[in-house]
């Protein structure tokens, strides 16, 4: 396995002699493997060897267990050892994320702050690598997200990437050396147990060298992207005029053409998705303008991509793709939650279960036509609103449309397709609020 971590080092440029190494220890198997490798190869590497590890007080007495192990681990080897407590709970809650999402974001923040000068040795190896690639491709990705895990980022250095956890394991039993186990890490809780639990082991009987098989993929899918990012910084260079606009880009592969798009987007502060890529990308080619956030829209007009900035004029159509979480209608915020269906939820809802294609935040468009729920009959939304809503009023409702038309109008509800029943499992919950 130290051969193995050699040569992985060599062939990513990870590490020089006279490095400052600090290596991330959470008291698990393959973090106390990564420090007690590199302690074992610091001469013939010739570098200096720290360690940082943070308790992120979530599991109790467990967590305390953990750090202890770390501390009594560094001090057998006489390494020095950096230590942070957070509680990382109270942390999510504050700003807003998942438990999961705020422990990364505190960790790597706390390596951070103690690694300036130094390389931030992790212990990511071949399985998490094989686990990321399936999780990203199982959420939706593109090339750099099947690349799976950098065996260099920055200062981050990852010297196991290549070393399976198996091979760790030996290592760490050949050398008779104890190691903690998180609890957590035993469930299903979490998407990449369900990964590491049931998926791998079945792919595992299709193709008994798998990690081998996705690090060698990961490899080559990094060489692909890496000469990919590089064209699409000349093209947008090439397209840029340093104003959030970019001429030409339509002429360009769809490769290049998309990435360019996901900078333009990202520059301009605005959230990058697959769907904003795609509909960015159709008025790229074809003309046209789309609502990307609030009054933020994408515009291509002579050969010319910007974001601009549009105030609609009262009576003008508003069309943009639905996210969930905050949209901007007309000023207004429009929240959107995915729950599970229980009577107990307040505010309007529909079935998201029976949602054709894509959903659409609009304002009314000439033609449409809805079945409310309960009723027999299919109404045009022009008869409602003469009979329902003040003329003052009707530019400022909004619509939630799929690909068949309306499935929910504020004021009205839910259309009789969209509408929960008793077989219903799961629902988009709408609440609308003023700015």
């Amino acid at each position: 396995m130290l051969d193995q971590i050699l040569d992985t080092a060599e062939k990513y440029s990870m590490i020089s002699p006279g490095d400052s190494i600090v290596a991330a220890l959470s008291g698990g198997a393959d973090s106390v493997c990564l420090l007690t490798a590199l302690n074992e190869l610091k001469d013939r590497l010739g570098i200096t060897l720290y360690a940082v590890h943070v308790n992120h007080c979530l599991r109790g007495a467990e967590s305390d267990r953990d750090e202890q192990f770390c501390r009594d681990l560094c001090t057998k080897l006489d390494i020095p050892l950096i230590c942070g407590r957070f509680d990382v709970k109270a942390e999510a809650e504050r700003m807003k994320m998942s438990t999961e999402l705020a422990a990364r974001e505190i960790r790597y923040r706390f390596f951070a702050e103690h690694t300036k000068g130094r390389k931030l040795a992790t212990a990511h190896n071949a399985n998490d690598n094989t686990e990321t690639v399936l999780f990203n491709l199982t959420r939706g990705t593109g090339t750099k997200g099947i690349a799976g895990i950098p065996p260099v980022r920055d200062n981050i250095i990852r010297p196991l990437i290549e070393v399976t956890r198996e091979s760790i394991e030996k290592y760490l039993s050949e050398k008779n050396q104890s190691f903690v186990t998180d609890s957590s890490n035993l469930t299903d809780d979490y998407t990449r147990n369900m990964i590491r639990h049931n998926v791998i082991p079945v792919l595992e009987k299709i193709n008994t060298s798998l990690f081998r098989t996705v690090s060698s993929d990961s490899d080559n899918f990094r060489t692909d992207n890496s000469f990919i990012e590089e064209e699409a910084d000349r093209a947008y260079s090439a397209c840029s005029d340093g104003q959030s606009s970019l001429k030409g880009l339509a002429e360009y592969h769809p490769a290049l053409r998309r990435r360019c798009i996901s900078r333009l987007l990202s520059e301009n502060g605005i959230e990058v998705s697959s769907r904003r890529i795609a509909d960015t990308e159709n008025i790229c080619i074809n003309g046209g303008k789309i609502n990307l956030h609030g009054d933020v829209y994408a515009v291509s007009e002579k050969n010319i991509l910007s974001i601009r900035k549009i105030t609609p004029s009262s009576g003008e159509a508003v069309r943009f793709p639905l996210e969930y979480g905050e949209n901007i209608f007309r000023g207004r915020k429009i929240i959107i939650t995915p729950a599970a269906w229980s009577p107990d939820i307040t505010g309007s809802v529909i079935d998201a279960d029976k949602v054709e294609g894509r959903l659409f935040i609009r304002s009314r468009m000439p033609g449409d036509r809805i079945k409310l729920a309960g009723k027999n009959f299919t109404s045009s939304v022009k008869k409602l609103f003469n009979a329902e809503i003040d003329a003052t009023e009707r530019d400022s409702i909004f619509f939630i449309a799929d690909d068949s038309g309306p499935v929910f109008i504020e004021r009205f509800g839910a259309s009789d397709k969209a509408a929960v029943t008793d077989i219903t499992k799961n629902v988009l919950v709408i609440k609308a609020v003023c700015e």
